[in-house]
């Protein structure tokens, strides 16, 4: 038995928010979208702290690598802005994408730092000099998303040609072409122990993908409308699925059976718009949507 509980809500932005990541430093949140700047929040106190910096352009990610004291953000201009946290300032921005960028994560075993952009290629740079060390065409089309294994052996790409491209990242090779969806893949995440790969789509589907013969083990017809985010939570055997239909759903993560759905329908005071993103934060899940507002959920497992 899951209970869900409204603990908050984070009010502020004054256009959609298509980012939602934590800081390295606990209880502090960061969000961007369609509007002015990079907002910092408490997680302890539930409240605004400040905006960060501006931007010219809308952001679509937002990345902070752990073990480095740095954030990246990644605007539709194509441009990734770097803020450093002990100087507390801007550094110079990665200036190679033209088209926007959707995605960025990183490559800790490897000092690396993957960029992926509507332009189809994937930029890798270093962690420690951000310098671009070379790039990867992955596709003719947009690369959405980028998911990295547990243990750094893989990435997959996901993509708007509705395929996943899954990578060797000793040496960026492809492995493998996973096809399956019948519109644009949205999301990736790796299971935390690395067996299977689940993907969600434009095409409302869950996908699970063995990551040895990737084979696909099981589709979920999960939502009504667009999956656009998934999230693993950090010790219970869950994930959560958020969507352009309104919803938030929590699945199981070795049986794939659906266990809470927190919709208006299922009488939750959410999101009345698309939910674009999630973050756990212990217990706690995060969600931020196209109405402009973060959401903190108190998750009990029963």
């Amino acid at each position: 038995m899951i209970t869900v509980h409204k603990t908050a809500e984070l009010t502020g932005h004054s256009n959609p928010i298509f980012a939602l990541t934590p800081s390295q430093k606990p209880g502090i949140l960061f969000t961007g979208g369609n509007d002015k700047g990079v907002v910092e929040w408490s997680l302890k106190t539930n409240s605004f702290i400040k905006v960060m910096f501006p931007v010219a352009a809308s952001v679509y990610t937002i990345h902070c690598p752990e073990g480095y004291p740095l954030m990246f953000t990644g605007l539709r201009s194509g441009g990734v802005m770097v803020f450093d946290f002990i100087k507390q300032q801007l550094q110079s921005a990665l200036k190679h994408h033209l088209k926007p960028v959707f995605d960025i994560k990183s490559v800790i075993s490897k000092k690396e730092l993957l960029v992926a952009s509507e332009d189809g290629t994937v930029s890798v740079w270093s962690l420690e000099t951000l310098q671009l060390v070379h790039t990867i065409k992955v596709s003719v089309d947009t690369i959405r998303c980028i998911s990295i294994s547990p243990d750094e052996k893989q990435v997959a790409f996901g993509c708007r040609d509705n395929e996943i491209r899954v990578y060797d990242l000793e040496d960026y090779t492809l492995m493998a072409t996973l096809t399956g969806h019948s519109m644009a893949v949205f999301s990736l995440q790796y299971a935390p122990d690395g067996s299977y790969l689940v993907s969600g789509s434009r095409d409302a589907q869950v996908k699970i993908w063995d990551t040895t013969t990737f084979e696909l083990i099981e589709n979920i017809p999960a939502h009504l409308f667009a999956v656009n985010h998934i999230v693993f939570h950090p010790d219970q055997p869950y994930f959560a699925t958020a969507s352009m239909d309104k919803s938030i759903k929590i699945w199981g993560s070795d049986d794939f059976k659906l266990y809470k759905i927190i919709s208006r329908e299922k009488g939750y005071d959410t999101h009345r718009l698309s939910i674009n993103k999630l973050v756990w934060s212990g217990d706690q899940l995060l969600s931020a949507g196209d109405d402009k507002k973060v959401i903190l959920w108190d998750v009990k497992f029963g």
